[in-house]
């Protein structure tokens, strides 16, 4: 991906590194490395996911989604300290999901066009959805979440946006698409 206002190309690497393309050079130094505590021992853990703040050339701040070592899903804040380089230390959690099995993560993570942070996440592994969490409202796994991490901390780590659709009294709203099995990637139209 990119970062607004750089041409730089951010290369996540599975196994939690973020790798820097500039011009046709592959640099050596990482933007970030965060390989002590992402967890890739399954085929489809790792670093999944990155996404830079639409404000980052004045915040500094960007997202990832990872594995950790205990398999769970974790998105995390991280400020930069220049467009090269990244403050692994910097790291705030802004949610952590336990995963019942290996696979089935989702990953992709990405700001639309109305500055709110999507996170797919898969429905926690197996096969055919065994404890039917794609369906179930309860539950952030199988899902495409909508959240405001505008001003996002340790503190606070999310917001809720007041548009987000509800899915009956008992639905997270972190919630907006339910019933995916893996969405590991999806993407928005350029178009209003």
């Amino acid at each position: 991906t990119t970062a607004p206002g750089s041409a730089l190309i951010y290369i996540t690497e599975q196994v939690g590194r973020v790798r820097i393309l500039q011009g046709d050079a592959l640099l050596d130094a990482p933007f970030l490395d965060i390989t002590d505590r992402v967890g890739s021992r399954g085929f489809e853990q790792g670093l999944l996911g990155l996404a830079f703040a639409p404000d980052f050339a004045q915040s500094r701040r960007f997202f990832v989604n990872y594995t950790d070592r205990a398999g769970a899903t974790v998105v995390s804040g991280f400020r930069a300290e220049s467009n090269l380089r990244a403050d692994p230390g910097s790291e705030w959690v802004v949610m952590r999901i336990a995963q019942p099995y290996a696979n089935h993560n989702g990953g992709q993570i990405k700001f639309g066009p109305d500055g709110m942070l999507y996170i797919a996440t898969g429905d926690g592994g197996s096969a055919g959805d065994p404890q039917n969490l794609a369906q179930n409202v309860s539950s952030l796994l199988g899902k495409l979440l909508r959240i405001d991490v505008s001003q996002s901390s340790a503190g606070e780590p999310y917001r809720i946006p007041p548009d987000n659709p509800r899915f009956g009294a008992d639905s997270l709203p972190e919630l907006w698409a339910i019933g995916l099995r893996n969405p590991w990637r999806f993407s928005f139209d350029r178009a209003t």
